[in-house]
């Protein structure tokens, strides 16, 4: 590797509004930039099972009810809306395997 090519992976990182010349992976630069959770769509923080689904598509919902139970780690997780609104979809089943990051329930 040349200095040229050094060079070129030289970038700026912004951190607590300092500017840092490093070296930027291409990895790095390829990443996903970050996408603040959207509020409607309830994902599974956690691998586990459905135990069970408390609302079906429809349904008016409030903020702090609960919605569905999952079972991870040996304890059963009360998962609870985080907004006002109406279920849309429910893509799981009673006693399927979700891994992290699975949509549960959306909503409109």
């Amino acid at each position: 590797m040349d200095n040229h090519d050094n060079q070129e992976n030289l970038g700026f990182l912004n951190i607590q509004s300092s500017l840092y010349k490093t070296r930027i992976s291409p990895k790095f630069q390829k990443r996903k930039p970050y996408q603040p959770a959207d509020p409607r769509r309830i994902l599974s923080f956690i691998p586990g099972t459905v135990l069970e689904i408390l609302v079906k598509a429809g349904d008016d919902v409030k903020k702090g009810e609960t919605l569905m139970l999952l079972d991870a780690m040996k304890m059963q997780n009360n998962l609870k809306c985080g907004i006002e609104g109406r279920v849309k979809s429910i893509p799981v089943s009673k006693g399927d395997r979700v891994s992290k990051g699975t949509l549960l329930i959306e909503l409109e």
